[in-house]
């Protein structure tokens, strides 16, 4: 399974220079819902919204979504091994959430210090 950091999603809504080909999105594929806000808080502030609702729907609609619940959120009242903003320790505690509990994983993510942050965490980390 892949954990699917935001930074994947917004390249491949947003036709960035670099975007995961068509083959990634046949893959097994899981995100935190935290995601879905981050999405749809850049689409709203790039005012895109009437151009691409429905493919955004579309988009989070492929991946398995998980809750910010007590079991994922109570991770980071310890350290983590490597320092990384608020956002992205939801998503790696997510990820290593998942990892714990569906086998490995692998981390999808466009964001450096995230990906040494998965790595140190002993996570695969890639750029899809």
């Amino acid at each position: 399974m892949i954990y699917v950091d935001t930074s994947v999603l917004l390249a491949a809504l947003l036709a960035e220079d670099r975007k995961p080909p068509d083959s990634f999105w046949r893959e097994s594929l899981a995100t935190s819902r935290l995601a879905d806000y981050e999405v749809w808080i850049r689409i709203h502030g790039l005012q895109l919204a009437d151009r691409c609702t429905e493919e955004v729907t579309r988009l989070l609609g492929r991946l398995r979504h998980l809750e910010l619940e007590a079991p994922i959120l109570d991770r980071l009242r310890e350290p983590l091994p490597a320092v990384v903003r608020t956002l992205d320790a939801i998503h790696l505690a997510s990820a290593l959430f998942l990892d714990a509990h569906a086998g490995s994983i692998r981390l999808a993510t466009y964001d450096r210090r995230l990906a040494r942050a998965a790595e140190v965490c002993g996570l695969e980390a890639f750029e899809p």
